[in-house]
């Protein structure tokens, strides 16, 4: 595997990925009862953006620097900006959370985190970051296997009915990973029937994609969720022009915190012909 996040941290698809994150997870904590949170590819979980790595590809320009200069009003964007800055005061202004740090820091007292990275060195990595936060248990492991041992999730005797896993492979097996993403959705969905499930994809090719849509469609979900952001016209074999998140039992109103977030989303980092929408492919009875 040869994938390294630094080079692409805060970019487009972050901004896309940690926005409906964060705004899953308050949408979650809305309820009292605790959470379990798994991160099925944590990379590292904590980013510099003046690394080697993030300034070869200056990704982070047009992503999270763009954004924080355009600071787009709206509950969901500024809850995400504000989570950035937290970060940074944290540990330093060059920082960038990835998804484990942004669920250790959205998530209560009462939650547990579950982060996986296979990578030797990221997975060093990503437990000296959260070493000193008992909420974050960080796994070197597989995380499609990690879904089959650690769901449905029980930590002593607290069993969680409720929480949410994210799957963001870095699809080095291109659609093939498609195959094993719907694999573990329909085993976990067996096990977990009331967690929520979300995937990051991304966008290239349009109409490579509509077999994993219409295989997400026959998952045993209440519901199934689309929400895309295309920062380039969709036109482009040779790069990636978007992104999307694939939601599978998101909770009650999320649909509309991002039917009305990605349209900011879209002209505060978009260029011309960029596009976004929210999409039920299986809508809730």
């Amino acid at each position: 595997m040869n994938y390294r996040h630094a080079f692409h941290a805060g970019n487009h698809a972050d901004v896309l990925k940690h926005v409906t994150l964060l705004a899953l997870c308050d949408a979650l904590t809305a309820k009292p009862t605790p959470l379990f949170a798994l991160d099925t590819h944590a990379g590292r979980g904590l980013y510099a953006l003046d690394s080697a790595s993030a300034q070869r590809t200056g990704e982070a320009e047009g992503g999270i620097g763009r954004l924080m200069a355009e600071a787009p009003k709206h509950p969901a964007i500024a809850r995400y900006l504000s989570a950035v800055r937290a970060c940074r005061a944290e540990h330093g202004n060059a920082s960038y959370p990835g998804s484990p740090w942004l669920l250790g820091h959205a998530l209560r007292e009462q939650d547990r985190i579950a982060a996986c990275e296979l990578m030797p060195e990221e997975a060093t990595q990503l437990e000296a970051n959260f070493a000193a936060n008992p909420r974050v248990a960080a796994h070197t492991r597989d995380g499609y296997a990690a879904m089959k041992a650690l769901l449905p999730p029980r930590i002593g005797t607290t069993r969680f009915a409720r929480g949410l896993v994210l799957i963001d492979p870095p699809y080095e097996a291109q659609l093939e990973e498609f195959d094993t993403i719907i694999g573990a959705l329909r085993d976990a969905l067996v096990r977990w029937p009331q967690g929520t499930y979300v995937v990051w994809y991304p966008i290239k090719r349009r109409r490579s994609l509509l077999p994993f849509f219409r295989r997400a469609t026959t998952l045993p979900a209440k519901g199934v969720l689309l929400a895309e952001l295309m920062v380039h016209p969709d036109d482009s074999p040779l790069r990636m022009n978007g992104s999307g998140m694939l939601l599978v039992n998101p909770p009650w109103q999320l649909d509309q915190t991002l039917q009305s977030a990605l349209p900011l989303l879209q002209r505060a980092i978009g260029e011309a012909g960029a596009a976004s929408r929210t999409e039920w492919l299986k809508r809730p009875a």
